[in-house]
């Protein structure tokens, strides 16, 4: 990993990371209360990587709780707003200047859709190429450190800086997959219909638009078969965040309440008052999918779901290059909007579940979202270039 580090030219120095990822010198909460001032003892692989390759690690960016939410509106520390529209920390921080890009910890959706919301580029790169050492974790077999950027090439190589395999992660793939770099040109897209209807979807018309006049091939496919990604993921996220939090109780550490009698009271008070709402409906939903009544016809039925959609992305993937979609149903959220409907995040999971679930890469550039095979994000990078 050094040596490939070294042979590349770095340009781009100032780098916020979200606050899922550990850092040892500034605090880690995950926006949640429950973790509200925790300092880390080691911090994640991917700062240790940028720190190697020469880039400043300066700041932490808020989030929502355990980023499940839409744009980061269930902060503990309260949502992020732009011009009375929800964005994320680290999106603004990359819009304002004020960093040269964000590394953020993708768990359902707000980096891909305040990327898109807020025209910057970024990706999503194929999971286990960049290690989850030392990030909070909230949905091992999806979340991915992703990267927010003001254009691709400055995403690239940022994504570059920290990809590489870890002994520490268990899912991290070998080196060579890793840092897999051949660029092959995009000729042939496909337009998924069943992830194109939108208030936002004009957006999509452009860029379909763009790459024909650039010569690549768009064709428009009804692509059905994603739908049913939503309600797969939806079910596995909820499934694997409530075991991933089962261990903040208010003993070892977190939030303890000062109002209990008893065992008892000490976890549930010290959950109660520690996670918010949205947090405490997912592991309420996750704990009734874990059931012993639920297991096999909700949780292994979604597993078998992840498997489906794999292989029928497999086999669109052998005749087109890219999936071409929205990345969000409108182009703008405001905070009422989340506040009306707590669970938004269930529902826009629409756009972003087919790459969550199947951990293949996804790079947003002009507002929409291109899809590609794993090992494709230099492709893809290089066509959010050109567009």
């Amino acid at each position: 990993m050094k040596m490939y580090i070294a042979e590349t030219e770095k340009s781009v120095k100032n780098i916020v990371v979200d606050d899922m990822i550990l850092t040892t010198d500034m605090p880690t909460s995950a926006g949640s209360k429950m973790l509200d001032g925790y300092m880390s003892l080691f911090e994640a692989q991917a700062v240790t990587n940028l720190k190697e390759a020469g880039y400043a690690v300066y700041a932490k960016a808020n989030t929502g709780e355990f980023n499940l939410d839409l744009l980061g509106e269930t902060s503990f520390y309260g949502p992020v707003e732009a011009d009375g529209k929800l964005t994320t920390a680290a999106a603004l921080a990359v819009k304002t200047g004020e960093a040269d890009a964000a590394v953020t910890l993708e768990v359902n959706g707000s980096g891909m859709r305040a990327a898109a919301l807020s025209g910057l580029v970024y990706v999503k790169p194929t999971y286990g190429t960049v290690s989850r050492f030392g990030t909070i974790p909230a949905v091992c077999s999806g979340e991915t450190v992703s990267v927010t950027a003001a254009d691709a090439a400055t995403a690239r190589e940022v994504l570059w800086a920290v990809k590489g395999h870890d002994d520490k992660d268990g899912t991290s793939l070998p080196q060579a997959k890793c840092v897999a770099d051949e660029v092959k040109e995009i000729r042939k897209v496909a337009v998924a219909k069943s992830l194109a209807a939108g208030e936002d979807a004009a957006k999509l018309e452009e860029v379909k638009a763009k790459l024909t006049a650039m010569g690549v091939e768009v064709v428009e496919i009804d692509a059905g078969e994603l739908l049913l990604a939503k309600p797969a993921w939806n079910i596995l996220m909820s499934a694997e965040l409530c075991n991933n939090v089962s261990k903040y109780d208010g003993v070892k550490y977190g939030y303890r309440t000062p109002n209990y009698n008893d065992l008892d009271e000490l976890y549930t008070n010290s959950r109660t008052e520690a996670f918010g709402y949205l947090t405490k409906s997912v592991v309420l939903f996750g704990s009734e999918t874990l059931s012993e009544a639920n297991y096999y016809k909700v949780y292994d039925k979604s597993q078998r779901i992840r498997r489906v959609i794999s292989e029928y992305l497999t086999k669109t993937f052998g005749e087109f290059d890219a999936i071409l979609s929205l990345a969000a149903s409108k182009s703008e959220y405001t905070l009422a909007q989340a506040q009306e409907n707590k669970y938004i995040a269930y529902d826009e999971s629409l756009y972003i579940a087919p790459a969550m679930i199947t951990g293949l890469p996804v790079v947003v550039a002009e507002g929409v979202q291109l899809m590609g095979p794993a090992f494709s994000e230099s492709s893809l990078l290089a066509l959010a270039e050109k567009l």
